[in-house]
């Protein structure tokens, strides 16, 4: 039996908790396989709630002025990005703001559906002049992972601009392996797991989530019928790929330079995925993107993944 334990956890704003975690012991070489997996699942696979869309009265488009208002439009909707939320829902829903006294305008000015609330009520959107009125409705939803303002436009409801949509709860982990201080044996270890959400959940639950998940998925590989195993098998290709690389995960996990990483960022490519829709000869398109960067996304990507770009 592990045991979990909780070193250290405080929040140093509403939109930055933090906890770590000392858990085994393991056997020598097991606590680096499952901080690996953990921390993959804890990135890439729990649904949080963002707003993906925006309707605002009077303006058609991202590049447009609105009237007594300090913003663009295209600041609002980069406002809009960082607003938090957290509750309950299992359908998309609709939200609405109306303004129509000048001051500075925050996500508390929002009416939110019941069972959502903002991890930070103050988050500013914008400021409203004399004689300004600002109206907007929020299409809200719960999601994975993140999604560019392109690959939402095409389920938005008409009138409605699409904003950046980030789900992930957890913003950063970090993990290392430590000698078991529970027991005298030097081949037993214990992982240490450092975790950092929004604040729209804590990190125990995002532990116990992932902890469910890879459960669940694991429960599935359980074999009851050694028959059908082999059947299964013999009808299999040799050459028949089992396993291909996830290309939901996000590029952080290429550990690349500031500068490669900011290149790909700035091109919008946030994935794996997004990755490999380009060929090496495509990264050096991209702005400030020189050959050195281009060898450095290659060889990370297949030291980690055994993938290669088309050349």
């Amino acid at each position: 039996m592990f045991q979990v334990q909780c070193l250290e956890s405080h929040t140093a704003i509403a939109t930055e908790q933090y906890s770590k975690y000392s858990i085994g012991p393991f056997k020598q070489g097991q606590s680096t396989t499952i901080g690996n997996t953990l921390r993959r699942v804890l990135l890439s696979n729990l649904q949080g709630i963002s707003i993906v869309g925006v309707r605002i009265t009077g303006v058609n488009h991202e590049f447009s002025t609105i009237p007594n208002v300090k913003e663009d439009v295209i600041d609002i909707l980069l406002n809009l990005k960082q607003i938090i939320l957290k509750g309950e829902i299992t359908e998309p829903v609709i939200a609405r703001l109306t303004v129509k006294n000048s001051g500075i305008i925050t996500a508390d000015n929002i009416e939110l559906p019941d069972k959502l609330s903002f991890v930070d009520s103050q988050q500013y959107i914008a400021t409203l002049n004399n004689n300004g009125n600002l109206e907007m409705e929020f299409l809200i939803t719960r999601g994975q992972n993140y999604f560019s303002n392109g690959a939402i436009d095409t389920i938005l409801p008409t009138g409605f601009l699409s904003v950046d949509a980030v789900f992930m709860p957890v913003k950063k982990v970090n993990f290392f392996i430590e000698t078991s201080k529970s027991n005298s044996n030097s081949e037993l270890e214990s992982l240490i797991l450092e975790i950092w959400t929004n604040g729209s959940i804590t990190p125990s639950e995002a532990l116990s989530c992932s902890s469910e998940i890879l459960e669940q998925t694991f429960q599935s590989l359980k074999i009851t019928d050694t028959t059908s195993l082999m059947e299964s098998t013999k009808s299999s290709s040799p050459d028949e790929e089992i396993i291909e690389p996830s290309e939901n995960v996000f590029i952080e996990e290429l550990e690349l330079s500031v500068r490669a990483y900011n290149c790909l960022k700035r091109a919008n490519v946030h994935t794996i995925k997004d990755l490999l829709q380009y060929s090496a000869t495509d990264l050096l398109e991209f702005k400030n993107f020189g050959q050195k960067s281009a060898d450095e996304v290659c060889e990370s990507l297949q030291k980690k993944f055994s993938v290669s770009l088309q050349k």
